[in-house]
């Protein structure tokens, strides 16, 4: 499926949040809230933006047009990374995108996207849920005058695209990279230079040779980006995101000026997507990646054991300067680290093993 069909099919063109907006007409003359939405991703990007897209069309459906969203992508109202302080600033009532991209104004904005060997979606979902993690994204985010729900996740991602062959933790110095989040710190500790830029920006850079490298999301993802014009080796697994968490950030007055049914009815056309993206990621990864290997040339490379010991020592260098930052900091990663062990233990004997024996059965390849 192209991206065209894919948009067509999922009746989300240019316009497609617009007509969705105009749903329940009859609705709209009782009292109404506006709901600008601003986000990170560029329009009708598969994955990502589509998935946005589809949300902020959602809640005006579900509250019946109480609530009608109108929807600007990465460039359209604010830049990308500009979306944060134009939500908490009350210039527009909310953002979707990944919170990771704010650790800079506090680091434990990272533990609520993904942090190099963190949790996976189904980890994440958990401690989010039902182990703390949403009263620890509330305190956080209230510091910011923000309310933020989980509306997303791509999974395991991608190590990411080279354009050279990364067989020692050597080859990483000097290094280019297009990363964010802790992972780009991570990266920084084995001597190559992170750099954070948006989406839309990321092909040019790459083409251009700005950056020598760049980690997306996966196949799906990438392919609509061409990152395979630039870069022929793609790595796997990533350590950098597991399970990397897509949010709507709200202005918390906005949020708070909300009745509870629409306050309810907004966690859940979050709950649905969150989990939707995740089923549409899966469905569609292993697909894009034959496409890229076999219809572009992609050579499919695995990040060796010395590599991944290099990036594992890297991160609790990184995760221990995040924990010593102030103490929310403290309280929110050991929270994560208590997660990883307790859920993970579970996991590695559940979903980890069975797929590990199922797969060794039947000949697929690891």
């Amino acid at each position: 499926m192209d991206r065209r069909s894919f948009i067509k099919k999922a009746g989300l063109g240019a316009g497609g949040v617009v007509a969705a907006s105009t749903l329940a007409a009859p609705a709209i003359a009782q009292s109404t809230k506006e709901m600008v939405i601003v986000s990170t991703w560029p329009r009708d990007f598969p994955g990502l933006g589509i998935p946005a897209q589809r949300l902020a069309a959602r809640i005006t459906e579900l509250t019946e047009g109480r609530i009608t969203t109108q929807y600007f992508a990465a460039g359209e109202r604010v830049g990308a990374f500009d979306s944060f302080d134009e939500v908490a600033s009350g210039n527009a009532q909310a953002y979707i995108g990944a919170d990771y991209y704010w650790k800079g104004k506090h680091p434990g904005w990272a533990a609520f996207t993904a942090i190099p060997f963190g949790l996976t979606y189904t980890e994440m979902d958990a401690w989010i849920r039902y182990a703390g993690g949403q009263e620890l994204w509330d305190e956080l985010a209230g510091e910011f005058g923000l309310k933020n729900l989980a509306m997303g996740n791509t999974g395991v991602q991608m190590g990411g695209w080279f354009n050279k062959e990364i067989n020692t933790a050597d080859d990483l110095k000097g290094l280019k990279m297009r990363i964010p989040g802790l992972g780009g710190d991570v990266m920084a500790k084995l001597g190559a230079s992170p750099v954070s830029l948006p989406g839309g920006q990321i092909y040019e850079n790459l083409v251009s040779g700005a950056v020598d490298a760049t980690e997306w999301v996966g196949p799906y993802n990438d392919y609509f980006m061409k990152f395979y014009e630039a870069a022929k080796y793609y790595y796997w697994p990533g350590m950098h995101e597991p399970g990397s968490q897509l949010a709507i950030g709200m202005n918390k007055a906005f949020w708070d000026g909300l009745s509870k049914t629409d306050q309810e009815i907004i966690k859940a056309a979050c709950a649905e997507e969150n989990g939707g993206t995740m089923a549409e990621t899966n469905a569609n990864n292993g697909a894009y990646l034959d496409k890229l290997i076999n219809e572009h040339g992609v050579q499919l490379r695995e990040f060796s054991d010395e590599i991944y010991d290099a990036f594992g020592e890297a991160s609790q260098e990184v995760l221990q300067e995040a924990m010593d930052h102030d103490p929310l900091s403290k309280k929110i990663f050991e929270s994560v680290v208590a997660a990883r062990k307790d859920i993970g233990s579970w996991m590695a004997i559940s979903d980890v093993a069975y797929s590990q024996k199922r797969n060794r059965f039947l000949g697929i390849p690891s």
